[in-house]
Parts: structure tokens; sequence; C-alpha cells
């Protein structure tokens, strides 16, 4: 169907639509009212974040109890009595320094280890503590760091053992390692 175009209005339409209006004023413009004042900030992803965390911990694909019983790590270089292995899983050694992981990715982690046995070796220090974590908040691939800290402590010249660390140390969450003496 096809639209006609508007006709004009005839004198006597514009005559009895005047009469039924009535006389009208012309009104001024107002002012636009005030703009609302902006809402705070919200932190929305660090409560999301944080939210989240109970249910994810309950969704874990690996058990964090099997973390505490069967997840020590150790290790003795060859050449070196086992006895001196045994001497550091019972605390045995005093911890000079340590360094805490937490937080860090894996590059980070992997250089602040480097620059802490460096430094120790540096300060003649013979036992020192990495506090790596146990893993709670890491994927299915279970603890990131902690495999991390396992695969870099085995392949330094310097370190002669390393152990989990006693329970008030941190636990499986930590390793007390035993660098070689200065020469």
């Amino acid at each position: 169907m096809k639209r006609r175009p508007p006709t004009e209005p005839s004198d006597e339409d514009a005559r009895l639509f005047r009469e039924a209006v009535g006389r009208v004023r012309t009104l001024q413009p107002a002012d636009a009212p005030p703009a609302a004042p902006k809402p705070a900030p919200e932190p929305r992803m660090l409560e999301a974040d944080e939210a989240a965390v109970p249910g994810e911990l309950l969704d874990l694909a690996f058990d964090p109890a099997l973390l505490e019983v069967g997840e020590e790590l150790s290790y003795l270089r060859d050449g070196y009595p086992p006895k001196l292995l045994k001497a550091l899983k019972r605390g045995q050694y005093s911890v000079q320094d340590d360094i805490d992981l937490h937080q860090m990715n894996a590059a980070a982690a992997q250089a602040s280890i480097a620059d802490f046995l460096a430094e120790a070796r540096r300060r003649g220090l013979r036992c020192v503590r990495i506090v790596h974590g146990k893993g709670l908040r890491s994927q299915a691939g279970g603890p990131v760091l902690k495999a991390l800290t396992d695969r870099l402590l085995r392949r330094r010249d310097d370190v002669v053992a390393f152990a989990s660390a006693r329970p008030m140390q941190g636990g499986t969450g930590a390793v007390v390692v035993l660098l070689r003496p200065p020469r």
C-alpha cells in the first residue's frame, strides 16, 4: 500500500484546533539538571575471585592431603653420605636465611631462587630455606613453584642436599637447602 504525503490543514481545521486548545504561551528553556555523581569504583573482579576460592578448593583435581604426606621433596648429591640427608630432614641444621616465593610467577621465582642462592653462597651461608607453597591454588597440573624449585635445585652444583621442611618451618610448602661450603 502506497502512502500519501500529508496534506496541509485547511483554514477551518486550523481555526477549530486553536479554539479547542485555547491560549498558548511560550515556555522558557529550562537549565539541564546537574549530572549525577559518579559511583565509587568497586573491585568486582577481586571480590569475584575471592568468592570463587572456596569452591575452587573443593574442586581440586589433586588431593591437598596427599601433598602433605606423599609429596615430600628430598635430594642428595652423589658422593655425600646418606646421614647428611637424614640430619637435614630431622631439622638438625640451622636455617640461616630464607626466601618466600608466594605470589610469584615461574619466571620471577626462577630468577629469585638463582639470586638468593648466589647471595647465600657469597655470604658463606650453608643452610637456607625456600618457601614455595603447597600449590593449593594451582590448576590440575599440581604445584607449579614446588616442581620448579625441585628441578632448579637438582641442577645446581652448589646444592649438596635438600628436603621438605619440618612442619613448623613450612612442611611440604618449603624446602631446606644445604649448600656446598665455599672453597
